[in-house]
């Protein structure tokens, strides 16, 4: 009989070896993914069984019985020597699988994230709704726990996160922190946030906006004088409005563009492009901050104009993806195809030269 592949070991190996997500897929090795490959991990193929206990052996009593209720699990899983991973057990063609989400046990500065100065310093907004967008991968969490590790270093206050679940833990500084997760402290991130208020904060985090309830819930609290932090999961500033206004039934909508065009502070997308040498991937991102030509686009719903006042509000800090990419390529840190096939223009890419001996 042969011995079970130990998923500790297999863990820290992709660690080890730089990779962001571990699989485990009944009939496949385990494979990881690494700076956006997949990879094996060994040449160990994992049978439906094997994949079943070794997933069973991670989780609570508790844990076990939601999964079988549900049929989908998230959870965090702490590996000494290690760090923390977020773990999402499913099921696929009626065989239990899992992936794995690498958190480093430090929480990076924003800059050294690759972000601009300008996202930096949405962290000193006292009051709306900061949304963090991009792809699955592409860092959203990190960002915002960068966001949460500098409000509480500059300013005092209490922040509340609710999260599913909790990735990086966070010690609390200058500001108090309390964090929630979903089917340990509460039950949904609509129930946490109904009851948030009663709670004294000063800056609240909401992992996902997955629903309608939860949308609704974030605006007002962002309209009734708190710093709201959430993800959203679309490419770009102006879809992120539009996914927003999308969770409603035609006759609310209206109404949601109007709490959207008040409470909206901002909009950080997203994505992770690889390097030019091909060793690590280069945040490229955008922002896009609410003024009264940007809120009365919103009111009306012209969200095809948003782009255009990204680029008139560069003076403000606002910057597109494309000015990002040009400025990445410009420096020698992505090549040009990658900076084409990212960009909205790809004519204003192909034209860019850099400078003989900028290398």
């Amino acid at each position: 009989m042969r011995e079970s592949p130990d998923i500790i070991d297999i863990l820290k190996g992709a660690v080890q070896a730089g990779a962001s997500d571990i699989h485990l897929c009944a009939g496949l090795p385990p494979s990881m993914r690494l700076r956006g490959d997949i990879k094996p991990c060994n040449n160990h193929v994992i049978s439906r069984q094997e994949c079943r206990e070794i997933i069973l052996g991670l989780l609570t009593d508790s844990q076990r019985a939601r999964l079988e209720r549900d049929l989908e699990l998230d959870f965090g899983l702490q590996v000494v020597g290690t760090g923390r991973f977020r773990g999402n057990a499913h099921f696929s063609r009626g065989a239990m699988e899992a992936t794995f989400r690498y958190i480093p046990e430090g929480i990076p500065s924003i800059t050294d994230l690759g972000h601009r100065p300008a996202i930096v310093q949405l962290c000193d907004l006292d009051r709306g709704l900061i949304l963090v967008t991009g792809m699955t991968g592409s860092g959203k969490t990190t960002t915002l726990a960068s966001m949460i590790r500098r409000i509480s270093e500059t300013r005092e206050g209490v922040i509340v996160t609710i999260e599913d679940p909790i990735e990086f833990y966070h010690e609390s500084n200058r500001s108090i922190i309390k964090q929630r997760e979903l089917g340990t402290d509460t039950k949904s991130f609509h129930e946490a946030l109904r009851h948030v208020l009663r709670q004294d904060p000063d800056v609240i985090m909401v992992g996902e906006m997955r629903d309608p309830e939860t949308v609704r819930a974030a605006l007002t609290a962002a309209e009734t004088g708190h710093l709201v932090l959430a993800t959203l999961h679309t490419n770009d500033a102006p879809q992120a409005l539009d996914r927003i206004v999308d969770c409603f039934p035609g006759d609310e909508q209206n109404q949601i563009l109007g709490q959207l065009a008040n409470a909206l502070a901002a909009v950080v997308a997203q994505r992770l492009v690889p390097s030019e040498d091909g060793l690590r991937r280069v945040m490229v991102s955008e922002l896009l901050t609410n003024n009264s030509a940007v809120a009365a686009c919103i009111r009306d719903r012209r969200f095809e104009q948003i782009v255009g006042l990204m680029e008139i509000g560069r003076k403000d800090g606002m910057h597109t993806f494309d000015d990002v990419l040009e400025e990445l390529y410009l420096a020698n840190a992505i090549s040009k195809e990658e900076a084409v096939a990212g960009s909205r223009d790809s004519a204003r890419m192909e034209v860019l030269r850099r400078k003989p001996n900028s290398r």
